[in-house]
């Protein structure tokens, strides 16, 4: 995996990830295809299609977005959290924690 080094953005000051080209194409296509689910679900809305068939379709989307989760968290801290614990900087392991919490709710 290609990955470069963890800089801040100069003009705002937040962190930028470091994953690897192949990663990042993988989750944009993931969330391209997610997004054309959501624009189906608004035509069948608009189209007044059968609720339960929206709704199916909704959480088809929900599960698609729960993988894109996944795949981003497991990305995540194999890089991300791996170098900045190699850094010296633990408090990124609390950081990691809270985003786990809020995902399991």
């Amino acid at each position: 995996m290609d990955i470069v080094e963890e800089d801040k953005c100069p003009s705002c000051g937040t962190r930028n990830a470091h994953h690897s080209d192949k990663t990042k194409k993988e989750i944009l296509n993931r969330l391209n295809r997610i997004e054309g689910q959501i624009r189906g679900i608004s035509k069948m809305i608009n189209e007044d299609i059968y609720c339960d068939d929206i709704l199916n379709q909704i959480t088809s989307v929900e599960s698609a977005l729960n993988g894109v989760k996944k795949e981003l968290l497991e990305a995540h801290i194999k890089t991300c959290v791996v170098d900045q614990i190699r850094e010296g900087q633990d408090d990124v392991i609390d950081e990691l924690m809270k985003t786990i919490k809020r995902m399991l709710k």
